[in-house]
């Protein structure tokens, strides 16, 4: 049996035929990495970013370097990690002498900004322009902006470069808002007159006394002798996508002193049933088949730990090679609902468009497909529409009188969006305010723009039957195509026009006894804190959420691995926490490592 602790499987192409080549792979420490002056980290939500982070930060203050930790995540858990009250200022860890961290809050910082860049504006536009203005400002890429913001001061800041030896972030900004900040249009008015209907930054004008600091900090951000990025992911199909997909877009602007960090690998020594047996195994594959961006990364993995990454020690021994199997009073499993249990409910509540919402790398589609199927068995007809790329459902669930699958293809929707969008920004618009818009096209509220339009259509058409959708879009870009609705409606012009069947269905979507979004998480700190951001952008846009799936739970497995059940104990904090924000909504699916099948698919039914 391979030790994946101590190995990753690659695929070379070696004479038109794909090999595999083990490499012999370093645990991840800092005796084996090149320390460059700035660590960055990225990768998905609940990879393991942010204790990964931490613990390079420990271990290298251990060794005597004078470090500076700063946070930009909003889902940061920081605190926790610490156990210490953290400001944006710093902080000294009493227990690490050589060690201050920085917990900054970009939420805030965007608000700030939202406000400073508005405020001008206020009894000048219309009410609706405002709104509209507002909405643009409210989303993913303008807190992205504001804790670039945020980081670039420690970046560009003299006195901290000669303080300490190494400044580490926890979290990276995006090629796509690297990429906004260096176009020359992203600074000027142009969009307070003239919006495609689906902005998510909007103006950058309120940070113009910024610019030259923003160069400098993407230039040393580019810079291999100074900086590194460390992709962090897990041996999952779906982190090990997005984490190629984030490597190739700062690679695209120079960014190329990249490493992989592969976090929270299963030791074969701790493989002795068949959960631990399968939960290897899928590890095993998705190694295996990792994408082809990956492939020439230098590597490095971090072992599975049975604990909570919390407090110093644990902090300290998370890059060791043994494992703090420290197992308490086996705690009582909480009381929750079945899947069936949700199911009957959307079933005598008559709801007729339901959605799986959720993060990427949760199971929204699996359990999109469950709902589909035990709606179905209950004799209703219903339309089952999927974004996965895989378009696996077709292979999973048959199609019959009761059930019908399609697939929305989200690149070939995008492309029509943009195809229309620059059509007539081209009739109006200089190159520089074009190249602002196809940026501004790459944006996620723009991605889910354009794909929702093709939910309306299907939901248009599905009158008599109930339709359950695997991507829901966020409560931002619900607001978004409001505000722009009521936007054109003042100004009498659309670039990016909205479908009569998008604005059918906004009133729809808040119309509770029609509708249902399903939050899909996973019992674990981020996954719960985006999870309750969704919620929070839902609430804002008048859409009504009852119902909580806490997926891929090991909980709910009854593994008998020692191991695996210590792991499994730390997820119940996260249980009762979901519990209590749905008042016991909630549904614990446990942890597949079967293929889907439509059998299994019942099983998790049953």
């Amino acid at each position: 049996m391979i030790n994946l602790s101590r190995v990753v499987v690659q695929k070379v192409a070696v004479n038109n035929k794909w090999v595999r080549e083990i490499f012999m792979d370093n645990n991840f420490d800092t005796d084996k990495i090149k320390l460059t002056k700035y660590l960055f980290f990225t990768g998905k939500g609940g990879v393991g970013k942010t204790s990964t982070a931490c613990s390079i930060a420990v271990n290298l203050a251990d060794d005597g370097k004078k470090i500076l930790l700063i946070s930009t995540d909003p889902a940061s858990n920081l605190q926790d990690v610490f156990q210490t009250d953290l400001n944006g200022k710093g902080v000294k860890i009493k227990e690490v002498p050589n060690l201050v961290v920085a917990n900054l809050n970009p939420e805030e910082a965007a608000s700030a900004y939202k406000e400073s860049v508005i405020a001008p504006y206020r009894g000048k536009l219309p009410e609706a322009v405002l709104e509209s203005m507002a909405e643009q400002l409210s989303g993913s890429c303008t807190v992205e902006i504001a804790a670039f913001n945020e980081f670039s001061n420690f970046i560009t800041d003299k006195t901290a470069q000669i303080e300490y030896d190494h400044i580490i972030f926890d979290t990276a900004p995006t090629g796509h808002t690297l990429r906004m900040l260096q176009l020359p249009s992203a600074w000027s008015n142009f969009i307070t007159d003239s919006t495609h209907g689906a902005s998510c930054l909007g103006q950058l004008a309120g940070l113009e006394d910024k610019k030259e600091m923003y160069k400098e900090a993407v230039r040393t951000l580019s810079d291999a002798e100074m900086t590194t990025l460390i992709l962090v992911t897990r041996p999952e199909f779906a982190p090990l996508q997005e984490a190629e997909r984030a490597s190739k877009e700062l690679k695209e602007l120079g960014v190329n002193n990249q490493v992989l960090v592969i976090n929270g690998l299963l030791r074969d020594e701790f493989v002795n049933d068949n959960i631990s047996r399968q939960f290897y195994s899928k590890q095993k594959k998705s190694l295996e088949e990792m994408p082809l961006g990956l492939q020439n990364i230098e590597k490095y993995t971090i072992p599975l730990r049975s604990y909570n990454i919390e407090g110093i020690n644990s902090i300290r021994n998370l890059l060791k090679n043994d494992d703090i199997n420290e197992v308490g009073e086996e705690q009582k499993i909480p009381e929750t609902l079945k899947l069936k249990n949700l199911i009957e409910d959307l079933f005598q509540q008559g709801k007729k468009v339901i959605f799986t919402m959720g993060k990427g790398g949760v199971g929204k589609t699996t359990l999109a497909a469950s709902i589909a199927l035990g709606l179905a068995e209950k004799g209703t007809k219903v339309h089952l529409t999927t974004t996965d790329p895989a378009d696996h459902l077709n292979f999973v669930i048959a199609q019959s009188s009761k059930i019908t699958v399609s697939k929305i293809d989200e690149v070939e929707e995008l492309n029509k969006y943009k195809e229309e969008v620059l059509k007539t920004a081209k009739e109006t618009m200089n190159d520089n305010d074009i190249a602002y818009i196809e940026e501004d096209l790459r944006s996620p509220c723009t991605q889910e723009i354009a794909v929702f339009r093709a939910f309306a259509e299907i939901v248009e058409k599905a009158d008599d039957e109930i339709v359950v959708i695997d991507t829901a879009p966020t409560g931002h870009t619900l607001l978004l195509l409001d505000a722009t609705e009521s936007y054109h409606k003042e100004i009498q012009r659309s670039q990016g026009n909205i479908p009569q069947s998008v604005k059918n269905l906004l009133p729809r979507l808040r119309n509770k006894n029609e509708t249902e979004v399903v939050i899909v998480t996973l019992a674990e700190t981020t996954p719960v804190y985006e999870a309750l951001r969704l919620q929070e952008d839902l609430n804002r846009a008048g859409i009504n959420n009852k119902w909580w799936i806490v997926n891929s739970s090991l909980l709910m497995t009854g593994t008998e691995n020692s191991f695996l059940k210590a792991k499994a104990q730390n997820e119940i904090t996260w249980i009762n926490k979901v519990k209590d924000i749905a008042k016991g909504a909630v549904v614990v699916v446990p942890w597949q490592g079967d293929e889907i099948k439509e059998e299994n698919l019942k099983n998790l039914i049953k």
